[in-house]
């Protein structure tokens, strides 16, 4: 991601971050993120310096285009710049079409023990993928639609996806992602692909019988905290799969068990 000056960024994504044809949701979540943060950052006065430790703590996406890979603009632009908390409104175009309207609330996470945190049934999960884990490499089927298996480690759940079995079940699906080594020892890359992770489910309604695309159209992502080395554990859920509209949630936990992301999504059912 290029500076321009005057908050405007050009960025390129490359192909392996797409669902299909098309950009990954979480992929511009993040792009967002990173935008917002190094605006922030950028743009800090001697009178009101910013912490170099603040990341993105709320990104909220309304997703207005889907995009294909390649050049994208970003436009970010700081609307309060305090002490604990900033905002920062971030616009991402392709051919001067916007395809993503984010508020990026920034600040710097939880680093201590919680006052208080309910137990998650995520956490059953093992900490890193089991024997039976469906690990997203070049010749698993998933892999030849989730292109974003390419720039990470994947895999997914095989008790909980069951379509894979071409069976149905509940709309929950678990899985494990962990970025690469470089990617996870760099904190403010972490935690984008921790906000990245808020979005990276198959769609819930693939364990209903619901295939094919279903675009989100709101997506409302918190980093609760910067992630330890180490897998990530995804679930993903939804309680109401309406005619049209599903909500979709995600829990992330790292390798502590620490809940470090949580999202919703608002999303089309597939037609």
């Amino acid at each position: 991601m290029d500076a321009q000056g005057s908050g405007r960024y050009a960025a390129h994504i490359d192909p392996i971050w797409t669902i299909g044809p098309k950009v990954h949701g979480g992929c511009m979540t993040a792009l967002c993120a990173a935008a917002a943060r190094r605006e922030l950052l950028g743009t800090a006065t001697a009178d009101l310096p910013v912490d170099p430790s603040v990341l993105p703590l709320a990104v909220s996406a309304s997703y207005l285009a889907a995009p294909d890979p390649g050049d994208v603009d970003v436009l970010a632009t700081v609307r309060k710049r305090g002490r604990q908390v900033s905002l920062v409104d971030v616009e991402l175009s392709q051919n001067g079409r916007p395809a993503v309207h984010a508020a990026v609330t920034l600040g710097v996470p939880d680093a201590g023990e919680p006052h208080y945190t309910r137990a998650q049934a995520l956490a059953e999960l093992p900490a890193e993928p089991s024997a039976e884990a469906h690990a997203l490499v070049a010749d698993h089927p998933m892999a030849q639609v989730v292109h974003v298996s390419q720039g990470c480690d994947l895999s997914v759940d095989g008790s909980s996806a069951h379509f894979l079995r071409g069976q149905q079940g509940e709309p929950e699906v678990r899985m494990w992602a962990r970025p690469w080594a470089a990617d996870e020892e760099d904190p403010a890359t972490a935690a984008l692909f921790a906000i990245m992770t808020g979005d990276i489910c198959a769609p819930v309604t693939m364990n209903r019988g619901m295939f094919g695309w279903a675009p989100t159209v709101q997506l409302t992502t918190y980093l609760r905290r910067l992630p330890a080395p180490g897998w990530l554990r995804v679930m993903a859920s939804s309680t109401v799969l309406g005619d049209t509209w599903f909500e979709e949630d995600h829990t992330v936990l790292d390798s502590t068990g620490a809940v470090v992301v949580q999202s919703r999504q608002l999303a089309m059912i597939p037609r």
